[in-house]
């Protein structure tokens, strides 16, 4: 895994269609996306200044794994079509190689699909102040971190670049989407979660949340799109230091959240500059869950 950093790219051999987040979107033709994952980090939904060095590569890696191990609950966006073949000017391949997909071009749901399996972060908040997470009422006395009796679907509606996504209620993604549709979307999402949860516990993590993003194809079935279970998406714990009552440590940007959290900083544009023992500490959590799950 390259350690040089990749902030953003200027492909010219290909459209540029979005530059979100972490990722740079560019058209390969009508129906084939080239999607670049950067080393840009967001926190707060703010994109900071700096890269983590090799943080593309390792996402890219991730989600490809889980994409392989999830195609029987769900087919993802992943196209035939090759690098080389969406992008054959060479010297711009290398730039990528490792951390671009080619991926069909889909209609994108307008919610994303977040499967809470334990009470930690906005839905720990949220359980303090009413009893409820995103709407639903839970146990009384449950503690910080404690595993959830079921895991919970809660979606959000997806918010523009330097807005916050907003929770919303089941009732009000069946609006969005259709009952039959949201439903699908949640059944999908929770069977995900299940299957990759038991399997990271094998592997020594705990996957405490996630989240998932859909599109339509031509003929209007669900796929999977843009990332899977990685430390992006996720909140990634270590087992053999997971405790209830306190928040555990990540393998995530969790704890690059937790470190501004310490900060005088009022979560707008622009974020503090990052130490660069933070940086180098989370491209190595990166890289250790990364081979936790894939070795």
């Amino acid at each position: 895994m390259t350690a040089t950093a990749l902030y953003d790219t200027h492909l010219a051999s290909l459209p540029l269609v979005n530059r979100g987040k972490v990722r740079d979107v560019y058209a390969v033709d009508a129906e084939h996306l080239l999607i670049v994952t950067t080393d840009r980090l967001s926190a707060f939904d703010v994109v900071l200044s700096q890269p983590i060095p090799g943080k593309g590569a390792v996402l890219t890696a991730m989600s490809n794994f889980w994409f392989a191990r999830m195609g029987g609950v769900i087919r993802n966006h992943l196209s035939g079509m090759t690098l080389a073949e969406a992008l054959p000017d060479a010297q711009e391949r290398a730039l990528v190689e490792g951390r671009a997909i080619v991926v069909q071009r889909l209609r994108p749901l307008p919610v994303e699909a977040i499967v809470r399996g334990y009470l930690i972060g906005s839905g720990w908040k949220d359980y303090q102040q009413t009893g409820m997470v995103c709407g639903i009422t839970l146990p009384t006395g449950l503690a910080q971190a404690q595993q959830l009796p079921e895991p919970l679907f809660t979606p959000s509606t997806k918010a523009e670049q330097g807005d916050h996504d907003e929770n919303i209620d089941f009732e009000r993604c069946a609006t969005l989407l259709g009952r039959a549709r949201a439903e699908q979307v949640r059944d999908v999402s929770l069977a995900i979660y299940r299957a990759a949860a038991d399997y990271a516990r094998t592997k020594g993590i705990i996957i405490a949340d996630t989240k998932f993003e859909f599109g339509l194809d031509a003929n209007d079935e669900l796929v999977l799109i843009d990332e899977i279970l990685t430390p992006d998406s996720s909140r990634f714990w270590p087992a053999e230091e997971y405790q209830v009552g306190i928040s555990p440590p990540s393998f995530d940007k969790q704890f690059v959240r937790d470190y501004l959290e310490t900060l005088d900083w009022d979560k707008r544009p622009p974020a503090p500059i990052l130490p660069d023992e933070i940086l180098e500490k989370t491209a190595a959590k990166y890289r250790e869950a990364l081979t936790r799950l894939t070795t």
